[in-house]
């Protein structure tokens, strides 16, 4: 059993401020005792698309190195939700995840294979294939606390992709997200609470929260959270940057596992 945190923030185009309330937060985590602390997505920047692009960097470019920098000062394993990744080509880049080991070391690299692309009314429409390249691969992370699933925002939709990921092993799913303000109102906690109760797995939800630079994303839902196995709840944040705790038990997700064999019709 230990300790995971999620953390919620307010992203914008102001990179250093961005930074600095993740080093903040994830401070604030470790030291409440938080062995995994998972953030949201688009970390170091929220703001307009073309400068996400602009801005994309590889893994070894600054906001990989700070993440590392954090998980070894904490000791912790440290999710960096997603950055804006360089791109195969100069006209898009990736939202690629990142997790970090104890130790800085890169455990895992997922680039989010759904990508947002609606148009449900004024205030939800959104072309993330415009400026996005998607990736193709699932990924699962076997840690010293667990196998954790990785998996972005708009993927939660996709039941499909979590049913892979258990198969490969997941106990623990991430989903780092920027969830609208209008989708999330109704769609956020029942989305996390199906995928957790169907993949008999913890769910880890860190989240953007209010207002950000990027027009066509301008307001995100927030409520991060942390779903048991069972589908419940057990830690959410409050409106504004903050985070939740919970306790994470995989004997638990074993007992529900043998006693519930879902994963025999597979």
């Amino acid at each position: 059993m230990f300790l995971a945190a999620v953390i919620q923030l307010t992203s914008t185009a102001d990179v250093d401020r961005n930074l600095g309330d993740v080093e903040t937060l994830v401070g604030r985590a470790s030291k409440y005792g938080a062995s995994l602390v998972a953030t949201p997505e688009n970390v170091n920047f929220l703001g307009p698309a073309e400068d996400k692009v602009k801005r994309a960097e590889t893994l070894e470019g600054p906001t990989c190195r700070f993440f590392a920098d954090l998980a070894r000062r904490h000791g912790i394993i440290l999710l960096l939700g997603s950055f804006n990744e360089r791109g195969s080509t100069p006209e898009r880049c990736r939202n690629t995840s990142v997790l970090f080991g104890r130790d800085g070391s890169i455990l895992a690299v997922y680039r989010k294979i759904h990508l947002f692309d609606v148009d449900y009314s004024d205030s939800v429409r959104y072309l993330e294939s415009k400026t996005v390249e998607p990736g193709d691969q699932t990924v699962v992370a076997a840690t010293d606390l667990g196998r954790i699933g990785l998996s972005i925002c708009y993927d939660l939709r996709f039941a499909d992709l979590y049913r892979r990921l258990v198969k490969e092993g997941a106990e623990i799913l991430c989903v780092p997200a920027a969830f609208t303000m209008q989708t999330g109102r109704d769609h956020w906690q029942a989305l996390l609470r199906a995928r957790a109760i169907e993949c008999q797995s913890y769910v880890l939800a860190p989240a953007q929260f209010g207002r950000h630079d990027d027009p066509g994303l301008r307001e995100s839902f927030g409520h991060a959270m942390i779903v048991d196995p069972w589908g419940h709840v057990v830690a959410m944040a409050s409106d504004g940057p903050g985070l939740a705790l919970a306790e994470i038990d995989l004997d638990r997700v074993a007992t529900i596992r043998r006693a519930i064999p879902v994963r025999d019709y597979d």
